[in-house]
């Protein structure tokens, strides 16, 4: 027993080759508009939740919001005159990026922590807290150990 030869004699089933009715040829076939629509209402529908968590991630700067939004139209668009939106959209990133946090809510950040923190009075649980803090490295709790520096020193 021996193996068959591979693909020796191949057999034409149809032999037209030409383009289809809509001038494609036959290899190029488009997908049906149903199938066509339906990709388009899932992307749209996963480009709005990516949205939507985007919007939740970023509250406190709009720029940053606005940035990608824009951004991401000027991309799809970029072939159209409307690509031109992705040029404010890159600038409001970069400004979202590089310009500092707000102070207002850096500030309420900071007192709302100094409130919690206040509620370690005793020397023990400052003790405990400082001994959790020992665990992290000093980039990661300045702010809090500056809180509680400055706490300290008003006690005095």
């Amino acid at each position: 027993m021996r193996l068959r030869p591979h693909r020796r004699t191949l057999v034409v089933w149809s032999s037209h080759a030409g383009p289809d009715r809509y001038g494609l040829p036959w290899f190029t076939r488009g997908a049906r508009p149903r199938r066509i629509r339906s990709c388009i209402r899932t992307g749209a529908l996963l480009a709005v939740i990516g949205v939507i968590r985007l919007a939740r991630a970023v509250q406190a700067d709009w720029r940053l919001g606005a940035g990608v939004v824009l951004t991401v139209v000027g991309v799809m668009l970029r072939s159209n005159p409307v690509g031109v939106v992705m040029i404010p959209g890159l600038l409001f990133l970069v400004v979202a990026i590089l310009a500092p946090a707000s102070p207002k809510p850096a500030r309420s950040r900071r007192a709302e922590l100094e409130r919690e923190l206040g509620a370690y009075s005793t020397p023990a649980e400052r003790r405990d807290l400082e001994a959790t803090l020992d665990l992290y490295p000093d980039g990661v709790t300045y702010e809090l150990r500056d809180i509680l520096a400055s706490q300290v020193a008003a006690r005095r």
